[in-house]
């Protein structure tokens, strides 16, 4: 499953950084899916949904750093563990219980991310 941020979060930013995937955005701020990969034009999640990814995206929250799930592989293929959550003082990167994927979708989604 993907990792969020709770609303414990002391807007630090010392997560943002540590994302190899670039899902991690400061509060208010808009986001691309092209932000940090490859990525262009119009793509087609591994989930199916389908969005321009130059094309910039509401903020997840408007008052603590927040995590995109459709970019967070929590750091599989790269780290043993979610990046985030080990570098987080409050501990308030944790599993997002309503974006449960395997670890193969995690996988999937990471190559997607990082193509060519």
């Amino acid at each position: 499953m993907a990792i969020k941020i709770t609303d414990e979060c002391i807007n630090c930013g010392a997560c943002e950084p540590e994302c190899p995937n670039n899902a991690i955005y400061e509060a208010a701020e808009d986001w691309k899916f092209s932000d940090g990969n490859k990525l262009s034009g119009t793509i087609i999640l591994p989930n199916g949904s389908k969005y321009n990814a130059e094309e910039l995206q509401e903020p997840k929250n408007d008052e603590v750093y927040y995590i995109v799930a459709d970019k967070c592989t929590e750091c599989k293929g790269f780290f043993n563990e979610p990046q985030c959550a080990a570098v987080c003082p409050v501990d308030c990167c944790v599993p997002d219980e309503e974006n449960e994927e395997t670890e193969e979708q995690l996988l999937a989604k990471k190559r997607f991310l990082c193509k060519d």
